[in-house]
């Protein structure tokens, strides 16, 4: 991103902020976690972290297209949250790009391209981050650290912790009285 698009986008932070936190407003409350009450409180780290993002990354050439982060149960609050953020920052873009006349489409285009990617990369790196933690999770799949055959199954208990077989009644050590 050239430092002067950077620049102006930089002077559109005050009304990011305010159309992030209008849009997430906007957004269905998945869980108690995604009411915007709770959210709007991390506006103003994601926005310094993409502004920092965005100068680290401006000498670098783009990388491949990142992937949407998937959500196995749609419960994350962080999607509403960065689906609000992902129109407000493109639309601050905009602004900044409409108050330099002289920018070429081809400098448009990649600012947007650099833009999509930075916010790309913090979205799914936090809504992974945070469905790794998610209770929601079909209890059929296994962790992504333990691969699937290490479960125990019905075969692999031992007998008397098998749900067929109850297990020895309890006997009390000799002399305890009862």
């Amino acid at each position: 991103m050239q430092v002067e698009i950077f620049q102006a986008l930089v002077a559109q932070r005050p009304g990011l902020r305010i159309n992030w936190e209008r849009l997430l407003r906007v957004e269905r409350v998945s869980s108690p976690l995604a009411n915007p009450d709770t959210l709007v409180h991390l506006l103003d780290l994601t926005i310094a972290e993409i502004f920092k993002n965005l100068q680290f990354r401006s000498s670098q050439p783009p990388t491949t297209r990142v992937t949407a982060p998937h959500c196995p149960c749609g419960l994350n609050p962080l999607i509403a949250y960065f689906s609000a953020g992902l129109q407000a920052v493109r639309e601050a873009l905009i602004y900044a790009q409409v108050s330099i006349p002289s920018l070429a489409a081809s400098e448009r285009d990649a600012s947007l391209a650099r833009l999509n990617e930075v916010f790309a990369h913090i979205a799914r790196r936090e809504i992974e981050s945070f469905c790794g933690v998610c209770q929601y999770r079909r209890s059929a799949q296994p962790p992504r650290w333990q691969p699937r055959s290490t479960f125990p199954s019905r075969k692999t208990l031992p007998p008397a912790a098998s749900p067929d077989k109850p297990t020895a009644p309890h006997r009390r050590p000799a002399g305890i009285p009862g």
